[in-house]
């Protein structure tokens, strides 16, 4: 059997616009040989960091581990390849699995029948070593294969996860349009918000940012609620290593001092977020109030704000306009000392928020294709502190002037003194 104490390759998956994110988490808990591919972040690790990679990644969608990779030009080189896997050392008679099958720029050119006939070939390599085989089961599986063909190149790879890992298990509820779990966590990651400061979204829905904020806050794993990660049904899992990575992670856990808060106009789907917040066992964290956004009173500052406000089909092109105007002004007025962030897929509305912005990443809420844009708040209104910055270069102008014309004139003195001896000698 594999010793898989040993350092081997790994792949976690995330949305696009989050990779450098999972990378800086990676790194954070030991991963190495670090690279950022399009909606991953491969690197090298062992069992433990497999196990943590899965509990403590936020920003991560899952892990999974290759095992095998060849050319696979044709269905019978497929077939071959995948047989020669030494598949006993992952299943027995009595285990179950599924295969995800994905193909794309290849002849191999139909996922169904990829997978089919990398079920095959697993099959009968038990029946001929053993005359008998193990079951498929779709839906919940002892091991889960992943079989992707890119350009004719084939990966075959044990999925860690089981279920996405954005399924943090906290969410009892949603409303209209929720926000991806992994996503939230990501956006709030992407700020560089640490968790020591005040934290608002003023238009929280179902409670998925102030959950997650909260969670980053006193340090709770991402995979805390978790019911059964796939690993643990491996062959070779280590239950004396995973218990000792969730005490440790127990250990870290802490108190957290600062104001987590989140309001919403619906009463109705207020409730829903109350009862997300509760599943979580973090009442005593967040505070969640039934506001418009122009009513909301922000915590002291320095603070940060994180929302995921109205667009795409749910609302009305006037509407929107006006909307985002009204979060632009509430902005300005109330939230003097904050870090501002909104992700939204209407680009025009976006300026109608009235402020330039001081940083933007190109996100995906599912489909739609989004911009997450952050506003410095200054104290005082952004005039003014532009006011203060020209004035202050103004005098800077001014001093260096003034500087310059003294050096002038007494360079025009010297030159002066100096007249009548040069006239002299020119006699």
């Amino acid at each position: 059997m594999n010793d898989y104490s040993k350092n081997t390759c790994l792949i976690a998956k995330t949305f696009a616009g989050l990779e450098k994110v999972l990378a800086e988490e990676i790194r954070s808990i030991g991963g190495m040989d670090v690279k950022v591919f399009q909606r991953a972040v491969e690197f090298t690790g062992n069992k433990t960091l497999l196990y943590k990679a899965n509990y403590l990644c936020r920003s991560a969608l899952r892990i999974i581990k290759p095992i095998a990779v060849f050319k696979a030009e044709n269905e019978e080189i497929l077939y071959q390849e995948v047989k020669k896997i030494s598949w006993e050392d992952y299943l027995d008679l009595k285990s179950t699995f599924s295969i995800d099958g994905i193909t794309s720029y290849s002849n191999i050119t139909h996922s169904k029948y990829l997978a089919l006939k990398s079920k095959d070939a697993i099959v009968d390599r038990f029946r001929e070593k053993t005359g008998k085989r193990p079951s498929v089961e779709k839906d919940d599986p002892d091991l889960r294969i992943n079989v992707r063909i890119f350009k004719n190149n084939c990966t075959i790879s044990l999925d860690s996860s089981g279920e996405s890992l954005h399924k943090r298990g906290y969410r009892q509820g949603t409303g209209p349009a929720p926000l991806n779990e992994v996503l939230a966590a990501g956006m709030i990651l992407l700020t560089g918000w640490k968790g020591d400061t005040n934290f608002i979204d003023p238009m929280c829905g179902s409670g998925t940012l102030p959950i997650e904020a909260a969670m980053i806050a006193t340090n709770i794993p991402s995979g805390y609620y978790f019911k059964q990660f796939a690993f643990e049904r491996w062959k070779d899992f280590d239950p004396e290593l995973w218990q000792e990575i969730k005490s440790q992670a127990e250990s870290e856990k802490k108190e957290t001092t600062i104001q987590i808060i989140g309001s919403d106009w619906s009463g109705r789907i207020l409730q829903v977020a109350r009862t997300n917040v509760s599943a979580a066992g973090l009442e005593n964290q967040i505070k969640l109030m039934p506001e418009f956004v122009r009513d909301v009173e922000a915590p002291p500052a320095p603070g940060i704000l994180v929302t995921n406000p109205p667009y795409g089909e749910r609302i009305k092109p006037d509407d929107i306009n006006k909307l985002y105007k009204e979060i632009g002004d509430t902005f300005k007025q109330k939230f003097n000392g904050y870090s501002a962030w909104v992700i939204s897929s209407h680009m025009d509305a976006i300026k109608h928020i009235g402020l330039r912005p001081s940083g933007k990443h190109k996100l995906y809420n599912g489909p739609l294709e989004c911009r997450y844009v952050g506003f410095d708040m200054y104290e005082g209104t952004k005039k003014e502190a532009s006011s203060k910055y020209s004035k202050s270069n103004a005098e800077a102008r001014w001093r260096e002037n003034k500087r310059k014309n003294e050096s002038q004139k007494d360079n025009t003195k010297n030159m002066t003194r100096k007249a009548p001896e040069y006239r002299r000698r020119r006699s």
